[in-house]
């Protein structure tokens, strides 16, 4: 998403060429993990990149397990058809890279393979280097034999290897393909050879003979990663008593707090069911001692921007016990000068903005405004807090953000991002995982129905108002017109919304207050601003 800053017309990085990324190591060590991670990372920065696993190629050719020789992973002699056989499809893979480096475009290809002995690596410098390619190494190590057997029991045995055999036999098939490689492997030693070495997967990193901008990042990328299994959920903060004004950076309005609530017991409710305990019957805050909230509150961490309806949504979460990080680079986007307009007036008065925002909705930004590219550079930060963190983490923004956080998470194209549905009342649950992402969504809020009852609440109460000309609807709420000085501030702090619900006349009413103050406020700011600029 991040664009690259020097593009020739094919849209390539001119001064990083073509790179090849091949991967060294035994048999389940994270190879495909890293290689798809890489992957996605690359996506993100704008480059054309490929994994491409020569398994994945076999399989194709051969099919499963079963219907491999049985001499094919073997390390002494095998016969002349399974010789032919493996060079058939070594070839033919080859081939495929060719193919995507030198006829579709592509910028860098990730070749996820064994590659355990030096004379193929030799041979894969050789083959690409004469094409102009540059090869670069990355060995994973996994000296801790739980971490093997995990990723053998997590990974491996769902692949299509495996299908329909016994999950004990699997295990000890694979186990003896390990064995084999073992016998023969020879780990990375050369010194003009540029690699990367990743032993258990983060915790030491050896980097050789790097060299180039695009590597570089590469290299800073996977010093950041690693391979345990986390769950990141995204969802869109509550209802602001102002919507769509970037400016007011408005609270959250009571229907926002009883959102926030509803979020807060149903992602509760949601932990305790994936660890197969009952459900929590009151509000999450109720349940803040029992004892795998304490637990859980170790392993879950909630990320807000520092915009007051992104952090306060997630209170009820801070309430229960759960921590919540305040990180500025989750603000939403900056709509510039078209703050507050509707598409018509957008339309209306800056109709060649308009035109290009439509042809262009990635890359388009309106005067003193961020684009969707603008927006992808400031949260690369936060990409490579996701990747650092070994917890899972619930992300709490605007759509805009979240488009953006799901674009990268599910290695979708920049200008895919504008299009990405994200609707109020869902809870988005993406799992990354070796061959790709998992996702999941689950409604816990219907909002037409819930402004719906607020609206018939709304009428039954202006009915008996005897001040219905001063009665303000939260969606008619507008920053214009005269100041209106609420009657005692003190009234309007944000412990009554948080206490009332958004259904109730109190609520209601509070709501109505606080945007009278709200209104004042900004108005104040727009008449010391217009006193500022005439003085200058």
């Amino acid at each position: 998403m991040a664009a690259p800053l020097y593009t020739t017309a094919s849209g390539q990085l001119y001064h990083a060429g073509k790179i090849l990324i091949a991967t060294v190591g035994l048999p389940a060590r994270g190879k495909t993990h890293l290689s798809h991670a890489i992957e996605r990372y690359l996506t993100w920065l704008g480059v054309k990149s490929g994994v491409f696993s020569l398994g994945d190629h076999r399989r194709k050719v051969l099919g499963g397990a079963d219907k491999i020789p049985a001499d094919y992973f073997s390390t002494g002699p095998k016969s002349a058809d399974t010789e032919a056989l493996r060079k058939r499809i070594l070839d033919d893979f080859d081939d495929t890279v060719i193919d995507f480096f030198f006829n579709q475009g592509g910028q860098v290809v990730v070749y996820d393979a064994n590659n355990g002995v030096q004379a193929r690596r030799y041979a894969i410098r050789e083959k690409y280097g004469k094409l102009g390619v540059h090869v670069m190494f990355l060995e994973s190590i996994c000296t801790d034999p739980r971490v093997v057997e995990a990723n053998v029991r997590s990974v491996k045995l769902s692949s299509p290897d495996y299908v329909n055999w016994d999950p004990e036999r699997a295990v000890q098939n694979y186990y003896s393909r390990i064995a084999g490689h073992e016998r023969t492997y020879e780990p990375i030693e050369n010194p003009s050879f540029p690699y990367i070495k990743l032993i258990n997967v983060g915790e030491q990193v050896v980097v050789n003979n790097i060299q180039g901008y695009l590597q570089s990042r590469i290299v800073f990328f996977l010093m950041n990663i690693h391979n345990r299994q986390r769950t990141i959920y995204l969802v869109r903060a509550g209802e602001a008593l102002v919507e769509h004004l970037y400016k007011a950076d408005a609270d959250l309005s009571s229907l926002g707090w009883d959102y926030a609530d509803e979020l807060a017991h149903f992602m509760v409710n949601l932990r305790r069911n994936k660890a197969g305990l009952p459900p929590l019957d009151g509000p999450a805050a109720a349940g803040a001692k029992d004892e795998f909230m304490e637990a859980d509150s170790k392993a879950f961490e909630v990320w807000t921007s520092q915009r007051r309806r992104s952090s306060h949504t997630a209170y009820p979460l801070a309430e229960a016990g759960y921590k919540v990080i305040e990180r500025s680079q989750l603000s939403e986007m900056n709509p510039g000068v078209v703050d507050g307009m509707t598409v018509d007036e957008v339309r209306r008065r800056f109709p060649d903005e308009y035109e290009r925002k439509l042809r262009e909705p990635y890359s388009h930004r309106f005067p003193r405004a961020e684009s969707y590219h603008d927006l992808s550079v400031r949260l690369e930060p936060i990409i490579f807090e996701l990747e650092r963190t070994r917890n899972d983490v619930l992300i709490i923004g605007q759509s805009s953000v979240l488009r953006c956080l799901i674009a990268y998470l599910q290695g979708l194209q920049p200008h895919e991002i504008p299009s990405i549905q994200v609707r109020e009342g869902h809870l988005i649950e993406i799992l990354p995982q070796a061959y790709g992402v998992k996702t999941e969504v689950h409604e816990f809020w219907d909002p037409e129905a819930r402004r719906n009852e607020r609206d018939a609440a709304f009428d039954d109460l202006e009915q008996c108002a005897p001040e219905k000309s001063t009665l303000v609807h939260i969606n008619e709420a507008v920053m214009s017109g005269p100041a209106v000085q609420p009657e005692n501030p003190a009234r309007l702090q944000w412990a009554r919304r948080r206490n009332s619900s958004g259904r109730s006349p109190e609520g209601i009413r509070a709501d109505r207050e606080a945007i009278r103050e709200l209104e004042a406020h900004l108005r104040e700011n727009q008449i010391k601003e217009h006193s500022e600029s005439a003085a200058l």
